[in-house]
């Protein structure tokens, strides 16, 4: 397998119940997959499985050739959780000076990171006077500091105007260009449509994996939110 990521079989259960069932996935390195679908639908448990931070009923999970956790991929892999992990009382510039520190990189990445992330004019202001979107504009800079092989954002756009959900998109897709591999979840499929690949699920399996235009051709819509109605419709796979 050349997959970034490879799972195989992945089963995670939670309070007696299993919420991922039996996923298997390859992730191809240098691009942009969407991880996509309603919220509850598995996507963060997927993606905390990925980062080696989910315990695993069963099945395997491959990162960059390692098994998923392996201390030798923290350096190699950045990762954005859903809620901003910044310090509130701290400013923009100090949060990502810190964890710049943490990974090794100076003051000249980090005002580069403040400058992608749309965040120049707010340098220097306390994190906790920032808005929602602002402030996972910050988390995001946290997990690009290092220049990581493997970029996992889950729910990165969430609160965002569309003017810098344009901006991002088009930077993911510089960072692919480089060589990165990106892992992006979303339950707004109109963002569908910005990915090189597609993974759709739902309560906790996999409808498809395609690029959007196979996934226009297999059901036969041109809207990629109405295709994911239609897979739904069909009973998935």
């Amino acid at each position: 397998m050349s997959g970034a990521v490879e799972i195989r079989a992945l089963r995670v259960e939670r309070g007696g119940r299993e919420v991922l069932h039996g996923v298997s996935l390859d992730v191809e390195p240098g691009r942009v997959t969407g991880l996509l679908g309603p919220s509850g639908s598995g996507k963060s448990t997927l993606i905390r499985s990925v980062v080696g931070v989910q315990i695993v009923a069963g099945g395997e999970v491959s990162v960059l050739g390692l098994p998923a956790g392996s201390p030798a991929l923290r350096p190699r892999i950045g990762y954005m959780t859903q809620e901003p992990a910044v310090y509130r009382d701290l400013t923009v510039r100090e949060n990502l000076a810190y964890f710049g520190r943490i990974v090794g990189v100076g003051a000249d990445r980090v005002e580069d990171i403040v400058e992608r992330v749309g965040l120049a004019a707010e340098r220097d202001q306390v994190v906790a006077t920032l808005s929602g979107g602002q402030r996972a504009r910050v988390s995001l800079g946290t997990a690009l500091l290092n220049g990581p092989d493997l970029l996992v954002l889950d729910e990165p756009t969430v609160g965002l105007d569309p003017l810098l959900r344009r901006d991002l998109w088009d930077f993911f897709h510089e960072l692919a260009e480089g060589g990165t591999t990106l892992l992006v979840s979303s339950h707004v499929m109109d963002e569908a449509a910005r990915c090189d690949r597609l993974v759709l699920m739902r309560d906790g399996s996999l409808l498809a994996v395609a690029t959007p235009d196979e996934l226009r051709e297999r059901t036969g819509v041109d809207e990629l939110d109405a295709a994911f109605l239609r897979l739904v419709e069909q009973g998935g796979p």
